[in-house]
């Protein structure tokens, strides 16, 4: 099987929610990395890359399979994690994890506003109504799914898809990559922190992160795309 990930060169959930399973896995990728805004904007203008790789909403991350390119974060997730065996097959518990995957891009669209806003003062704001209200909030929804599944997973008794999902998204957060929301606003979830450290120290995961995580600190700057499903 021929596979092919693209997305931007970044270590963002939407992204990583589909590289590291399939690398966990030890399944064989092409690792395809938009690395500059003339690529970003001509996969924009002509709905396709310059190799001819079809990008179907113009937006990414896209998953190529056999030369058939497939769209949609949740979409492409699921399809890398049944690959990898990270996605249930029973369906009650595939929904669960669905559920996951569905609140961290809800999570992610409700920073979006704050990322596309340029007046300072407003972006300010926004960040400090997300610390204060809806990112609790939704922490807290996660932690009680997460402690109600008593195995330290959010489903089942081992990492899944939905783990990577909010892995990577606690780790964005907790970096300070954010300007205006504290890395410390995820101390009070226990359950979530241990998620994150039990991912974290995943040696298939460290070994991921050696290879492809950048060193340096980036500004939010830098994450700020402007369609909800290109970060």
């Amino acid at each position: 099987m021929d596979l092919k990930i693209v997305y931007f060169d970044i270590p963002f959930w939407r992204g990583e929610v589909a590289r590291l399973p399939l690398f966990i896995a030890d399944i064989s990728f092409e690792d395809y990395r938009i690395k500059t805004a003339e690529e970003n904007n001509f996969l924009k203008e002509n709905g396709r890359l310059k190799d001819g790789t079809l990008i179907p909403f113009r937006q990414l991350p896209v998953l190529v399979i056999n030369g058939q390119s497939i769209a949609q974060t949740g979409s492409i997730a699921r399809i890398c994690g049944k690959l990898s065996g990270m996605y249930p097959e029973d369906m009650i518990e595939a929904g669960k994890v669905d559920q996951i995957i569905d609140t961290v891009t809800d999570i992610n669209e409700l920073l979006n506003p704050s990322m596309r806003e340029n007046d300072q003062a407003k972006k300010k704001a926004m960040r400090v109504e997300l610390t204060n209200n809806d990112l609790p909030k939704y922490f807290g929804y996660l932690e009680d799914i997460l402690n109600a599944n008593n195995s330290s997973w959010f489903v089942g008794d081992k990492m899944s898809i939905a783990d990577i999902a909010v892995w990577s998204l606690l780790g964005w957060i907790a970096s300070g990559i954010l300007d205006d929301i504290p890395p410390e606003i995820i101390n009070p979830f226990e359950g979530l922190k241990k998620l994150y450290i039990e991912v974290n120290n995943n040696p298939r995961v460290r070994e991921w992160k050696i290879k492809t995580y950048p060193q340096e600190k980036k500004s939010d700057k830098e994450y700020n795309l402007d369609v909800p499903d290109s970060i």
